[in-house]
């Protein structure tokens, strides 16, 4: 499982030019699902999410989780992040796991994020979406479940 995080001041996602979901200051993930992925990695990353600290203290420096803030998470399926470019001008996605197996694996996350008390709002799983991202620092983390439990 891969994300890329980014700490926002807001954050938003339009389909088709209707608004789905916004968020204030918090995080943007954009998140993808590999063929080899399992529960551990959705559980593993929401963890490793919900505990970053990329929001800075009193002093300015990133001491606080998004938990601590309270902000929000704004989070978008993104299968994209496991296109291999490496030969040729068109990337390959066989690394990005089949629709039925990313969307529960996807689902799983957000269900783990809510669980560790963050408010989260979605995109819509294989809809094509404006993403708005208003990054604040900027702030951008790559994370990647390595399969490694």
């Amino acid at each position: 499982m891969r994300a890329v995080i980014q700490r926002v001041k807001s954050g938003s996602v339009e389909i088709e030019g209707e608004a789905i979901a916004a968020i204030g200051p918090g995080m943007v993930v954009l998140l993808g699902v590999s063929v080899n992925d399992t529960d551990k990695d959705a559980v593993w990353m929401a963890n490793k999410t919900a505990n970053l600290r990329i929001f800075e203290d009193s002093e300015g420096k990133m001491n606080r989780g998004i938990i601590e803030t309270g902000g929000e998470a704004l989070v978008i399926s993104q299968f994209t992040l496991y296109g291999d470019a490496r030969k040729g001008r068109r990337p390959s996605f066989i690394e990005a796991a089949p629709p039925d197996q990313a969307d529960r694996l996807y689902e799983r996350y957000v269900e783990e994020l809510r669980a560790a008390g963050l408010s989260v709002h979605t995109g819509r799983f294989r809809a094509t979406m404006l993403v708005s991202i208003e990054n604040d620092g900027p702030v951008t983390i790559i994370l990647d479940s390595g399969n490694e439990f």
